[in-house]
């Protein structure tokens, strides 16, 4: 079946905002542009330089909720950004260059219980995924509005933080791609795995507070905590809201 491209988020800071785009470039070996761009590290981090590192060593949703419900904007100097949080001032500044801002900006959102931020990294070579690949996450309308009746209510999609979300598609219809070969717009990706999903999703991405337990409903309807895709670009291309989506190999 054909799906099409419903949104296409990016989050320029990891775990810190979401932004919507229209368009978006693909490159072989990249994430979406500008997505993940900078990530936080926090003071129990183990890190040896600026590459890739697991998720653990970074500030993230799931550890402090609050962060939830940052938006983001990132300017078109790729070396801006501006931030928003329904308790905090509107921040507007370089990551590169005014981190202190930034700590002193975020540091009441995150649990005092928790390890602290300590700073920010910056990898423009393919940026700070949670998997070791640079991968895009595919979600499916379908499979989220099974999981909101699961639980009863209408859940927002952004608590997924996924890049580009299908339309068109039958519920988890996405699960059956693992290994196969999409072609999304003009460019051509490789699935790779199914996303595990953790207590990040629990965060609601209006108020920053955790209120629906979809881990428990991915577990009570469908025996898992999966939800959504990755994939890597193998072929560069144009993705645009309204694209088609398809099964190409």
């Amino acid at each position: 079946m054909t799906g099409t491209i419903a949104e296409i988020w990016r989050h320029p800071i990891k775990s810190h905002g979401v932004e919507a785009l229209t368009e978006a470039a693909l490159e072989p070996g990249k994430t979406l542009p500008g997505d993940r761009l900078w990530a936080v590290h926090h003071e129990a981090a183990k890190l040896t330089g600026t590459d890739w590192a697991p998720c653990a060593n970074f500030s993230r949703v799931a550890k402090a909720p609050a962060l939830a419900a940052i938006r983001a904007r990132l300017h078109s100097d790729d070396a801006t950004v501006t931030l928003t949080h329904p308790d905090r001032p509107d921040l507007t500044f370089q990551p590169d260059q005014e981190a202190a801002a930034f700590l002193d900006w975020v540091t009441s959102l995150c649990p005092a219980n928790r390890a602290q931020p300590t700073g920010i990294l910056r990898n423009d070579a393919r940026g700070f995924t949670d998997s070791p690949e640079p991968t895009i996450s595919i979600c499916n309308h379908a499979s989220h509005r099974a999981v909101s009746q699961k639980l009863g209510r209408e859940i927002s999609p952004l608590r997924w933080r996924g890049n580009i979300w299908l339309d068109g598609l039958g519920p988890w219809e996405e699960f059956e791609w693992i290994g196969r070969t999409l072609r999304i717009g003009t460019a051509e990706l490789e699935v790779t795995e199914r996303i595990e999903r953790c207590t990040a999703t629990m965060a609601n991405p209006d108020t920053g507070l955790r209120d629906a337990d979809t881990l428990a409903a991915l577990r009570e309807g469908w025996g898992h905590q999966d939800f959504a895709i990755y994939a890597v670009v193998k072929t560069p291309g144009e993705i645009a809201i309204g694209a088609t989506c398809e099964v190409i190999a």
